[in-house]
């Protein structure tokens, strides 16, 4: 069954079954090279609203929404990210996109990293955007995640999702007050795609508990794949220094956009789009 959300709206194909216990929802379409994208905690495949449908035109694209997040459920136990991993592998080889580049937003990064750790024969290629993991270890983080789970704004203003798409005020109010310097740059569109997966999740504190005990550093020279960094120059939540430093140890170049913040993926779409495509192009 297929519902009214932005992604479905954009033409690509809901689905939902079962994988390895979890009950996973998630969006296909487009033919061509495979491309995963990740979404990031507290999200929802609709985040990628404004860059799956144009992916779409040129790669089969696969966006599913994480356990516990939107319309799948929850896992049944969560030690750390690494069954978060292997239910995206499950997924991929379900769908017959191995090997697929993925690319990652924030936690999805993380996610992202562990399955090319774990299943190198899965994943041609990695792109990172605002990429969690080495910030989000620290005490400072651990404590700004205890409280957003604790209050969980976005359930609070999910039902009021197209008014504040509406209103460019609103707008800078939402994403201004923790995302990006400049809210209002996030799309009506975007700003739907982003508020859609909170009034659905399940279980975000899970992969909460498990993002801000898992520091990939000393476990990224596994990776053997080709890599690239996307990194917003304000971000306020993933530092670029956290960038330069997975630079330097996946030896992957790191592209920086000017006055975007940890949004990046809906801030500057066109940027990302790039970034994206020359990627691809590189690794084809």
């Amino acid at each position: 069954m297929t519902n009214a959300t932005s992604l479905s709206g954009s033409g690509l194909l809901e689905r939902r079954a079962p994988v390895k216990g979890v009950h996973l929802r998630w969006f296909v379409g487009g033919s061509g090279s495979p491309l995963v994208l990740v979404h990031g905690l507290g999200g929802a495949a609709s985040n990628w609203v404004e860059l799956a449908p144009e992916l779409a035109r040129d790669h089969r694209v696969l966006v599913p929404d994480l356990p516990g997040h939107g319309g799948s459920s929850p896992l049944p136990a969560v030690p750390n990210l690494e069954p978060f991993a292997d239910r995206l592998g499950l997924l991929i080889v379900r769908e017959g996109l191995a090997p697929a580049v993925l690319v990652g937003h924030s936690l999805g990064c993380l996610v992202a990293l562990r399955l090319a750790m774990r299943s190198p024969e899965l994943v041609a290629g990695l792109v990172l955007v605002s990429a969690a993991g080495i910030g989000s270890t620290t005490k400072r983080a651990r404590q700004a995640v205890a409280i957003s789970m604790l209050v969980q704004p976005g359930r609070f203003i999910a039902p009021f999702r197209e008014r504040i798409s509406r209103s460019e005020r609103l707008r800078g109010i939402v994403w201004g007050s923790w995302a990006t310097p400049e809210g209002a740059v996030v799309s009506p569109t975007a700003t739907v795609g982003l508020l859609e997966g909170p009034s659905l999740h399940t279980d975000v504190a899970s992969a909460a508990a498990a993002l801000v005990e898992d520091d990939p550093r000393l476990d990224l020279e596994r990776v053997r794949c080709p890599a690239a960094l996307l990194w917003g120059a304000r971000d306020p939540q993933v530092p670029v220094a956290d960038g330069f430093e997975y630079a330097r140890r996946l030896r992957a170049p790191l592209r920086v956009v000017a006055g975007a913040g940890h949004l990046v993926i809906v801030e500057r779409p066109e940027a990302c789009l790039d970034a994206i495509r020359s990627f691809l192009d590189r690794v084809a």
